[in-house]
């Protein structure tokens, strides 16, 4: 997880080729696409995604890596995630959806990014919950 956190590329995939699970938790229940998503490590995110790491994966506060990706402000990942089939409309403890917590930092760009994403996946037939 340190390694998605500060985008060390290189670390996640050494670990996942030596056995690690990309799909382990800390004692808050994040995972490593939660920190990586947190930070705006695009590169880090998109090599979790291509190995079937879970998108709507929470926390103990039910937060996804979407809600995170878009509290601060990380438009590219969230795109990714949005494409990848994060949820959109997915509720954390404090009844709030990745759209409202972008809402309640002013990240405006985010929801304008939100709604393209959402439309692109639109296109391609599949769905966005």
């Amino acid at each position: 997880m340190r390694a998605a956190r500060f985008d060390d590329i290189d670390d996640v995939m050494s670990l996942s080729s030596a056995g690690v699970s990309l799909h382990s938790t800390d004692s808050q229940g994040r995972t490593a696409l939660h920190m990586a998503s947190a930070n705006g490590h695009l590169d880090v995110v998109n090599y979790l995604i291509s190995n079937g790491v879970d998108v709507n994966a929470f926390n103990v506060e039910k937060n996804t890596p979407l809600h995170w990706a878009c509290l601060n402000g990380h438009i590219e990942v969230v795109k990714s995630l949005i494409l990848a089939g994060a949820s959109v409309s997915a509720l954390n403890s404090h009844e709030r959806t990745p759209m409202d917590e972008a809402v309640s930092r002013g990240k405006m760009d985010v929801i304008d990014a939100i709604n393209t994403a959402v439309a692109q996946v639109d296109l391609t037939g599949t769905s966005v919950s």
